[in-house]
């Protein structure tokens, strides 16, 4: 499958690019190259190849949630200057 400069111009008006005629020749080969290698790797045989969806096993590393250092609301409010039961008291700043 060749690539053509037409095909490279429609793509780039899709894509709202407004390129110069040295890119559109540029982007033709190198575009052009990289459909040659995609039709390459079409040829391989893959019927014998499971489907996967990494390369590697992968498994959740997450544990589970658990709280194990409950805060302690009096010794955090221990230097507050001004406290509410269990939240910080700051001046008013919005009138």
């Amino acid at each position: 499958m060749k690539l053509t400069r037409e095909e490279v111009r429609k793509v780039a008006t899709l894509a709202r690019l407004h390129l110069t005629a040295e890119e559109e020749e540029r982007l033709t080969e190198q575009l052009d190259a990289i459909l040659r290698y995609m039709e390459k790797l079409n040829q391989l045989d893959t019927s014998r190849v499971e489907p996967f969806t990494h390369a590697a096993d992968v498994v959740n590393a997450f544990r589970e949630d658990k709280v194990t250092n409950r805060p302690n609301a009096e010794a955090l409010l221990a230097n507050a200057p001004d406290k509410d039961q269990t939240f910080f008291r700051v001046p008013k700043i919005i009138e």
